[in-house]
């Protein structure tokens, strides 16, 4: 079997034909080392390497699989591991020049999973700065570029991950979202990405173990992928006092699902005018009847998410100035400006504004809740632009919108992220330009499983993942 035909095989197709003796643990380290030097150059996706020790572990990988015994899941898929999670013994920089040459002696949750389910580790992928924004770039690593066209951005801050997945550098990736970082980058490559439920997959070590904002998650290039590592990610930690809504077993089931009658609630702008650039809002209403040809019910409905802003830009404030206040301090001159404005607007936060923030959280609970009273599924755009010039910091306006943060350009991200609920953002076709366009859903907590279902038959009855970026060599 080729190299190329290796690097096109999803994870679970990977890790099987690793099982079966059809391809070792080598070969396919082989082929993922192969691309990193074929397209690496090209988007910059991948910033720390560890060949030695990746040819030590495939070379041990192979053993196991000679001994006849029971193997773990994800058996022999190599894997770069996103930049903000930190990996022992390996350099974890955050894509800060604080911490350039940082390297921990622990692993973060999400990677010791994966670890433990059988894959191997062979280096970092890139982020921005503290991951903080939807643009991969940084002053250690610089940009990250997008496989479909390398003089665009990748997304972020999962930017690195995606790229790798898109490029067949790999099937699989961890990766993290607060404001969208998960899906936007997604949205970018037509790769897949999950943001789950609160507690579905703890975020530890971590310095607040109450934060809820934030999550960790996996992205792919196929909804399959998606519920297989999350069958490995998911379950609760004693470090975090978040109960998993959703046992990690429930992950395995066939994903499988009829729409008929699933009710749909779509919107263009959120209700909230929220600008959308019209490229994207032709594609993605145009595939609106793809849903109504798999039986479900599409109808214009947003839930209320007046408060949503408000809840999303303090909280995120907050976890800023609690998790990186004391880095600003310290660094002033080597934080990036958009970072310290984050944590200045954390720290400028009085006891009002946290009471506001709670009631609004309240309110805003209460129309989610209203909204699915009504529907299974709201649906919408996940980016609110096609992939945009790599050499920008971010887009200052969309649809002749000016913007006056850099979290702005996001919002169809963050007031999702500010509901609580899971999000999954899945490919839905191309700009006339062949740029990647993503479709958001996002159904009530703990419906992770039945979210997963209704983006396979999305993707089955499409097949827009399967069209590969042209890079030089792509398979």
């Amino acid at each position: 079997m080729s190299a190329n035909e290796i690097a096109a095989m999803s994870a679970g197709t990977l890790a099987a034909a690793v099982r079966d003796k059809q391809v070792s643990a080598r070969e396919a380290l082989h082929a993922h080392f192969a691309r990193v030097d074929q397209v690496n150059p090209l988007i910059n996706a991948v910033v720390t390497e560890d060949r030695d020790r990746a040819h030590e572990l495939a070379a041990a990988a192979d053993q196991r699989t000679s001994s006849g015994g029971e193997l773990p899941p994800l058996h022999g898929v190599p894997m770069t591991h996103k930049d903000t999670n930190h990996t022992r013994g390996l350099r974890t920089t955050q894509g800060s020049r604080t911490l350039a040459d940082f390297v921990p002696d622990f692993d973060d949750l999400i990677v010791e999973r994966l670890k433990t389910a059988g894959v191997i580790t062979t280096g970092k992928s890139n982020v921005p700065e503290f991951g903080a924004g939807s643009h991969t770039f940084n002053d250690v690593f610089g940009t990250t570029t997008n496989p479909y066209d390398p003089a665009l951005s990748a997304g972020g801050s999962s930017g690195g991950a995606a790229a790798t997945i898109a490029a067949r550098i790999q099937p699989l990736s961890d990766g993290s979202d607060m404001g969208g970082s998960l899906r936007i980058p997604a949205s970018f490559c037509n790769v897949v990405g999950f943001r789950p439920s609160l507690g579905v997959i703890p975020m530890a070590p971590t310095r607040n173990a109450h934060s809820w904002l934030g999550r960790t998650g996996p992205m792919a290039r196929e909804v399959s992928d998606i519920a297989l590592a999350m069958s490995v990610l998911a379950g609760s930690d004693p470090r975090v006092p978040h109960p998993s809504p959703v046992p990690g077993a429930r992950f395995g089931e066939p994903l499988r699902r009829d729409l008929t009658g699933v009710r749909i609630g779509w919107s263009a702008d959120f209700g909230l005018g929220i600008p959308v650039q019209q490229e994207v809002l032709q594609m993605l209403e145009a595939q609106l009847a793809v849903f109504a040809e798999l039986g479900a019910v599409v109808e214009e409905a947003a839930p209320d998410l007046a408060d949503a802003d408000e809840v999303f830009g303090n909280v995120r404030a907050f976890d800023f100035a609690l998790g990186l206040g004391e880095v600003v301090d310290r660094h002033p001159d080597l934080v990036k400006p958009e970072v310290q404005w984050n944590v200045q607007k954390g720290r400028d936060l009085t006891g009002q504004d946290w009471i506001n923030t709670a009631l609004a959280r309240t309110r805003l609970q209460t129309k989610i809740d209203d909204f699915f009273g009504r529907y299974d599924v709201f649906a919408s755009p996940c980016a609110q632009l096609l992939p945009f010039d790599a050499s920008w910091r971010y887009p200052t306006s969309i649809a002749g919108v000016e913007f006056e943060t850099y979290l702005d350009w996001m919002r169809s991200a963050c007031v999702i992220s500010a509901t609580g609920i899971p999000a999954l953002s899945v490919p839905a076709g191309f700009s006339t330009g062949g740029l990647p366009v993503g479709m958001q859903l996002a159904m009530p907590h703990g419906k992770d499983v039945e979210l997963l279902g209704v983006g396979h038959a999305f993707e089955q009855a499409t097949g827009f993942a399967r069209r590969a970026p042209e890079l030089a060599g792509a398979v």
